[in-house]
């Protein structure tokens, strides 16, 4: 029978294991394969992103994440610790370049803040990690199923909102619009440092337009 001395030593042993086994990734890229299913045999502008990419830059507070698909590149570039960002599009010969302010930023994700989930017991390994099931539950209702590593945590919890309350990595997880199903797979973690150029702001190239501006092109069908 063990006594308290071998319970402690065994608990230690435990907790050093557990944290030499967890990482933390303050530096690094995070890239995720797309794949788009539109439940419609007929092509669609949606299928061109399947295939695309995800890729996710970060240091310190700051972080970029670029889609690249056969329709072009979309980028956002954020710094949690000023709450600026900028939006860089290029598709065909468009370059246009979204300036957004602490505010906007919190409009534009308003509907993947405050995200709850629900974990569940199910576990499953996707590409070498092992991962746990959760269910998140948006404000708008909708719910989607996510699939996150205790073993990768990452220390800048708002480059992603959707995920910021996640205790661990989201590896996999799927989106429903519409029809529409796009589901996102971690195909590589790399915790090497990232050039501090990622995150500067194009001095040239671009047509530059602020949040509320892209907003109205919006609104008028212009974009």
């Amino acid at each position: 029978m063990m006594n308290k001395k071998n319970i402690l030593m065994v608990l230690l042993m435990f907790l050093t294991v557990s944290s030499f086994a967890q990482k933390t990734l303050s530096e690094g890229t995070i890239v995720y394969d797309v794949v788009v299913n539109t439940g419609n045999k007929e092509p669609q502008m949606a299928d061109a992103l399947d295939g695309a990419t995800t890729t996710v830059y970060l240091k310190g507070s700051k972080s970029r994440t670029d889609m690249v698909s056969a329709l072009g590149t979309e980028s956002n570039i954020y710094d949690s610790k000023t709450g600026n960002a900028i939006i860089l599009k290029e598709y065909s010969s468009q370059k246009l370049m979204i300036t957004l302010t602490k505010e906007n930023w919190e409009t534009k994700n308003k509907a993947y803040s405050n995200v709850m989930f629900e974990f569940l017991p199910e576990t499953k390994e996707i590409n070498g990690y092992s991962c746990k099931k959760a269910i998140a539950k948006m404000s708008n209702g909708k719910t989607f199923n996510v699939y996150y590593t205790a073993d990768v945590v990452v220390s800048n919890k708002e480059y992603n909102y959707t995920f910021k309350d996640l205790p661990g990595l989201a590896i996999q997880y799927e989106i429903e619009a519409g029809k529409t199903k796009i589901n996102y797979t971690v195909s590589k973690i790399d915790f090497t440092a990232v050039a501090t150029s990622k995150f500067d702001t194009p001095k040239t190239g671009y047509r530059v337009m602020t949040y509320e501006e892209n907003q109205q092109m919006k609104k008028s069908g212009i974009q």
